[in-house]
């Protein structure tokens, strides 16, 4: 399983560990990733992903699942992320 969030696209970064004698070593500095269900209002059902933290907060802080995927940008989406996307659409279309 990737580490990468499936709605910001957030992904392991690199970067050094430093010892008190000015050492370098490589790193990773790893996403907080979270296995959780978001409600989507419109679908009227429940989706499991992996997101992080921070888009967590981002998720509640524009209200929602669907308000929040309504401004994401498809290029930062995972495909599973996309098809909500579109299907939310959808059901707004119609409604």
């Amino acid at each position: 399983m990737s580490r990468v969030c499936e709605l910001t696209g957030k992904g392991p970064m690199v970067g050094n560990n430093v010892s008190h004698a000015n050492n370098k070593t490589k790193r990773r500095f790893l996403p907080n990733l979270n296995d959780v269900t978001l409600i989507s209002d419109a679908l009227g059902r429940s989706f499991k992903l992996r997101i992080s933290a921070s888009a967590l907060r981002s998720v509640d802080h524009r209200g929602g699942l669907d308000a929040f995927l309504a401004k994401a940008k498809d290029a930062e989406l995972s495909p599973k992320a996309l098809k909500i996307k579109k299907d939310i659409e959808k059901a707004a279309a119609a409604a």
